[in-house]
């Protein structure tokens, strides 16, 4: 999303209230730990009151009571209500118990109730926990003082039996609570289940406590469900790790929500809140999580009577045939009716993959233009997706941007909230990392961030897979590693260790092409100083490595840095090794996390231009595609601007438009290189001030010399086992320095040239050895390469 797009929730930076910090780290930690840290601290809090001479009941039921108050604010804003009902109660009971059971020990188990009951209210969810609260230790305060004051008085009851009598009425009113809520979710289950549609359709997102089950078969049949308090539907939303922008985000709308409501109040005027969003960013970056969340959120507020998703994508809204895609998306609309519609990949609507326009698509987005207008005060619709991809969709057509004007961005995750995220669900799964395995964790997480590749990978839905793939290593290897007849402890059935990690690691990550072979920076660099010649090449790419590795270390300190040059022009000969500097700074890039992979994709002119006008663009973006994560090599670049086509070159113009949007879209993600000879790539360049802008770095190739083409020629021959005998070594020499001095060696190719000579010396060669010597050569015979062989191969090569 281009900067100026996005939506500013505030003037300076959002602090987030204590309060609701607090709740993120409770709800980080998992249930058991939870239970585990509150029975530890009771325990604690009963040791200490026994040793300084404290009565234990009374320091336990204190202790109880002020974790029953932070568990119930931990939980919701209702908990402000259930505290002051508690306290109140705890108020009233203890001086009303006093009469009949003045300085009787049971006293003490009375501020034990309270909390007992309260936490007991909370499951019942289908009633605010402060009500149910109030209604039993009401209900139990009167019998049990009733029954206390009975026995007082007729000496026929122990008064003590009023404390137990309490408990026992409390016991029944939340009995009586359950079996109600019970009734009532049976009720509002069964109502909007006549309404759902027998196929299923789209998949239903909903709350157990009352949410459909399926969706509304008509449009004005929509079936309330008691709302969460909002407090309560935004400790969700905190209790997420990461994605503060989001956060930020979606708490802004809640205050526009609620400002505007307090206006309505107050009698102003009020517009009517923007209703339909755009969710824009990477994959596995919680979009679909938050949706269901804004959901609980808009049902709190009212704006909604559910706060059931329905989820969908292309195939759930498009027919097929021209005319059922608006019968199949209105279908869709109204099983989301009182709800959220949350359509995922929503630019696959617009697919214009073939260079023809998407009628089946266009005609479910004008469908869903007008219901997004009709309905828009029963549903609200989130379009999901790719940043960039989203961007060319809303760009398609001016309805998408006017009526989806809110947009939400998603960041990719940090590497200590990936690292967060997989502890919390190794926690959930009951495993444990020893010493070793958190750290080996850390680095495969920050590896796979560094190097740009934590997006194709799937940010939390990767980390997912990671926890999975890590148990099922840990497992191979406990169960493979013991003697036959043995059985592991309990705690290595349990226990991840840091090659558990590493081995799911890299079978997750060895399906990306190149990723687990990308070598570090020194080792790059070491292969550019084997290259015979080419030193003012090496001084150029040490020098980018350079300024590349700065910037790194500038952004590591919080400096600013200038953004990496990400796309070159190489100019020179033919075989001056212009495509493997290519791949050693893909290399560079990959090894400072700035490619995903050091993979290089070479093409010309033929694989970007099309057909027929309108091809070209689909074919060079699908080019584009294919290289995204690594380096997109275009040699002979210039003839993509033929000026030899009468009227001008249109199809090699549409693929450099295509080339330099792609080149500016997907700078983060891409590097190309036009790669041809001087002067062609001079005229090249100066044909569209585009080129000259964005390919602003040159490296100038020089011819090789004839020492150096010399020493290629034997590295090559050393590669395969063969050698040049001293004869043959000397006219290689002279071959090589006649082709220079003549200035034929850019034509012959350089390189290319040094090659070609030894494989036509090592064809003459095994010629001569079968005519001559046949099975008697020896190995010196079958790898020598004379002097003859080298003539008859350099007579062949000038003359053809």
């Amino acid at each position: 999303m281009a900067r100026e797009d996005r939506p500013r929730t505030a003037e300076g930076p959002v602090r987030t209230p204590p309060l609701r910090r607090i709740r993120e780290l409770y709800y980080r930690c998992p249930p058991r730990t939870r239970l585990f840290a509150g029975a530890g601290i009771a325990t604690a809090a009963a040791l200490a009151a026994f040793l300084v001479g404290i009565p234990v009941l009374s320091a336990l039921g204190v202790t109880l009571l002020l974790l029953g108050v932070f568990a119930a604010l931990m939980r919701s804003g209702e908990a402000v209500a259930t505290v002051l009902v508690c306290l109140v109660w705890i108020a009233l009971a203890y001086p009303l118990f006093q009469i009949p059971l003045a300085g009787a020990p049971v006293l003490l188990f009375l501020p034990l109730l309270p909390p007992l009951v309260a936490f007991a209210a909370s499951r019942v969810t289908q009633f605010p926990i402060w009500h149910t609260t109030l209604i039993s230790l009401l209900v139990g305060l009167i019998l049990g003082l009733a029954v206390a004051l009975a026995g007082m008085v007729t000496d026929t009851v122990p008064p003590a039996v009023g404390v137990a009598c309490t408990a026992a009425g409390a016991a029944a009113a939340l009995l009586w609570r359950v079996v109600a809520g019970r009734r009532l979710r049976r009720e509002l289950s069964s109502a909007v289940s006549a309404a759902a549609p027998a196929d299923g359709g789209p998949r239903v997102r909903q709350r157990a406590a009352g949410g459909a089950a399926g969706s509304p078969a008509r449009r004005d049949d929509v079936q309330a469900e008691p709302p969460l308090p909002v407090d309560e539907a935004l400790a969700e939303l905190e209790a997420m790790i990461g994605l503060e922008p989001v956060k930020q985000q979606v708490r802004a709308i809640a205050a526009s929500i609620e400002a505007a409501r307090l206006r309505a109040d107050a009698g102003y005027t009020v517009d009517k809140p923007l209703r339909h969003l755009v969710f824009s960013g990477p994959p596995g970056t919680g979009k679909t999580s938050v949706a269901r969340t804004l959901a609980t959120i808009l049902h709190s507020f009212g704006l909604l009577p559910t706060s059931r998703v329905v989820e969908a994508q292309r195939a759930d809204l498009v027919g097929e045939y021209l005319g059922a895609t608006a019968i199949k998306t209105n279908e869709l609309v109204d099983r989301a009716l009182g709800g959220v519609l949350f359509i995922d990949e929503a630019y696959s609507l617009v697919n214009d993959g073939d260079g023809q326009p998407d009628r089946f698509g266009n005609e479910a987005v004008q469908t869903l233009l007008k219901r997004a207008e009709d309905d828009r005060d029963r549903l609200v619709i989130i379009l999901a997706g790719y940043e960039q991809e989203m961007e060319r969709f809303l760009a398609s057509n001016p309805g998408l941007a006017s009526r989806f004007a809110t947009r939400v961005t998603f960041p990719s995750y940090t590497s200590e909230e990936l690292l967060r995220i997989a502890e919390h669900l190794f926690g959930q799964r009951g495993d444990l990392l020893d010493e070793e395995a958190r750290p080996a964790l850390g680095r495969c997480l920050e590896q796979a961030v560094r190097r740009g590749a934590i997006d194709e990978l799937g940010n939390g839905r990767f980390v997912r897979s990671l926890v999975e793939k890590t148990a099922e290593a840990r497992d191979v290897r406990v169960v493979t590693s013991g003697q036959a007849g043995h059985q592991p402890e309990p705690a290595e059935l349990v226990t991840v260790r840091a090659r558990d990690v590493v081995t799911a690691y890299e079978q997750l990550t060895e399906r990306l092409p190149g990723f687990a072979r990308t070598p570090d920076v020194s080792e790059a660099l070491a292969e550019l100083d084997a290259m015979i010649g080419l030193e003012p090449v090496k001084r150029q790419v040490r020098s980018i490595a350079a300024q590349l590795q700065v910037a790194e270390l500038r952004e590591g300190q919080g400096l600013r840095a200038q953004p990496p040059m990400r796309h070159f022009v190489f100019v020179g000969p033919p075989g001056t090794g212009k495509t493997t500097v290519a791949r050693i700074l893909g290399r560079v890039f990959a090894a400072l996390g700035l490619l995903n992979r050091p993979d290089v994709i070479e093409a010309q002119r033929a694989d970007l231009v099309g057909e027929h006008l309108g091809a070209t663009a689909v074919k060079t973006n699908k080019l584009v595609d294919r290289a995204l994560g690594g380096v997109l090599f275009v040699d002979e670049a210039y003839s993509l601007a033929n000026p030899g086509y009468s009227g001008g070159d249109a199809f090699g113009a549409e693929a450099i438009q295509t080339l330099l949007k792609r080149a500016e879209d997907d700078r983060d993600r891409l590097v190309i290189v036009l790669a041809g000879y001087p002067a062609e790539m001079d005229r090249f360049l100066a044909s569209n001030s585009g080129l000259s802008s964005r390919f602003n770095v040159r490296v100038t190739f020089p011819s090789y010399a004839p020492d150096e083409l010399t020493e290629i020629a034997e590295r090559v021959a050393a590669r395969t086992g063969d050698a040049f005998d001293e004869q043959a070594r000397d006219d290689l020499r002279q071959i090589f320095g006649h082709v220079c001095e003549a200035g034929w060696i850019d034509e012959f190719g350089n390189g290319r040239f040094a090659r070609s000579l030894f494989e036509k010396a090592c064809s003459y060669r095994d010629l001569r050895v079968a005519e001559e010597l046949g099975a008697a050569a020896t190995a010196a015979d079958l790898t020598l390469i004379t002097r003859a062989d080298l003539r008859l191969a350099y007579s062949e090569i000038t003359q053809s």
